[in-house]
């Protein structure tokens, strides 16, 4: 059974969802299905992703994205990406003080690069750095970054509350791949371009460490 929540007769939020995932992604990137949340939207469709260089992985998040043929004011639109992004940095990161706006440019710059036009563009960074004491001092410092994103797909075809149309999804869907590779560190790539070294180092944070990002 689907995971998904796909509104009866809702073909055509089945069809965006359908085309966005035929579309090529960079090859470091791996997603899969989740289950979608059940009262955001009359239809909804999730799954998380990673970025993988050599058996590491580098960065992780979730999309979901949400379809209301009547529209939601807050969001202008009929349809509404939600994205989260995750990725431990180097130290050195701990005494960045623009990072939150280096995470925003990581947002800008990706959707910008895929032609993916929005509205009612939205992000919250959250830096956590953890350092340990006493019997705990040898354990390294650790820097997560952690973005909130969500946006309004729009363009040409960009679907309003009246007309029944679907947005393409497929760009959006490839800027939060680039928002994932950015917080680990990879360069800006064409899709099945084989990865540069990272600009920095970063992981993605492991479950001990991140605690609940849900």
């Amino acid at each position: 059974m689907s995971v998904h929540r796909f509104r009866p007769g809702d073909d055509t939020f089945r069809a965006a969802i359908d085309a966005m995932t035929s579309a090529p992604l960079r090859q470091e990137f791996e997603w899969r299905d989740i289950p979608a949340p059940s009262k955001m939207a009359p239809s909804t469709w999730a799954c998380t992703g990673e970025i993988l260089v050599h058996d590491d992985e580098l960065a992780s998040g979730r999309l979901v994205i949400l379809h209301d043929p009547e529209g939601q004011e807050s969001w202008d639109g009929t349809y509404r990406m939600v994205a989260l992004v995750q990725a431990q940095l180097e130290p050195e990161f701990s005494v960045e003080a623009m990072l939150g706006d280096v995470a925003w440019s990581w947002v800008t710059e990706s959707l910008e690069m895929h032609d993916a036009e929005v509205r009612e563009l939205g992000c919250t960074a959250t830096r956590v750095v953890s350092q340990s004491y006493g019997a705990l001092a040898s354990r390294p410092s650790t820097v997560d970054v952690e973005m909130r994103v969500s946006w309004t797909p729009d363009g040409p075809h960009g679907a309003d509350a009246g007309d029944g149309g679907a947005p393409d999804l497929a760009p959006h869907f490839a800027a939060w791949t680039a928002m994932l590779a950015a917080a680990g560190g990879l360069p800006p790539a064409p899709p099945r371009i084989a990865p540069i070294a990272p600009t920095h180092h970063a992981r993605a944070p492991r479950p001990e460490e991140a605690g609940d990002a849900r």
